[in-house]
């Protein structure tokens, strides 16, 4: 996998990074989204540290602003783990509040009171500050919903099999409370270690990021 791996990381490299504050318009309506975190590096160049894509018809832009901008952890599960590992470093007993999603009118009925609101708001920013301050991103165009899926899941294995991509010795995803984030080294739970990219989906993503750059010199 990690001849793959390092293809993958040159491909999305050497598109055009966004960061915080971003231009929307540059973004696609649905698509897969490439994260890069600052100090962190894999293959001799900006390490991948998230894999991401949306559900909903033309959500990719609105998915993007629920991470960076929309101060909800409970409609962000990226949100929801920076927390967690900005809490589980501090040692903040907060962390056991964090963990309740408030997302139902039944859960909100039950807990609004026992919460600590005003601490659930510092944190957020707190969560919003740093992945402004630290991450970055790539997008590639992908229509179709199941292909997004599909290919969100590929990429996401093949990166968490290679044998080279390690995370930093300060990296904050090693004080997550989820073993699979600080072992895989990636800010995610779902879809590691299982089917990687065929050498037939390598060749999509290849033309996919073509596309994205608008140029595809940089990939023979």
């Amino acid at each position: 996998m990690s001849e793959k791996c390092k293809q993958l990381h040159q491909w999305f490299n050497n598109l055009e990074r966004m960061s915080f504050p971003f231009d929307e318009r540059k973004i696609p309506r649905n698509g897969i989204y490439i994260l890069f975190e600052k100090g962190e590096t894999a293959h001799g160049m900006g390490r991948i540290v998230r894999i991401g894509t949306h559900t909903g018809k033309n959500q990719l832009r609105s998915r993007l602003k629920q991470h960076f901008i929309k101060e909800n952890k409970d409609r962000s599960i990226f949100r929801k783990n920076i927390g967690r590992a900005l809490l589980n470093r501090d040692k903040d007993p907060f962390l056991d509040q964090w963990e309740i999603d408030l997302t139902s009118r039944k859960a909100k009925e039950e807990y609004s009171a026992s919460i600590d609101l005003e601490k659930q708001r510092e944190i957020e920013k707190r969560v919003s500050q740093y992945i402004q301050a630290n991450f970055s991103f790539v997008v590639i165009e992908v229509e179709a919903q199941e292909k997004r899926l599909e290919l969100e899941s590929k990429i996401i294995s093949t990166i968490s099999l290679c044998d080279e991509c390690c995370h930093s010795s300060d990296w904050l995803g090693l004080f997550s409370p989820k073993e699979k984030i600080s072992k895989s080294g990636l800010w995610l739970v779902n879809e590691l270690f299982k089917e990687p990219l065929s050498d037939e989906d390598m060749q999509q993503i290849k033309n996919l990021v073509s596309h994205a750059a608008g140029i595809n010199e940089f990939l023979e």
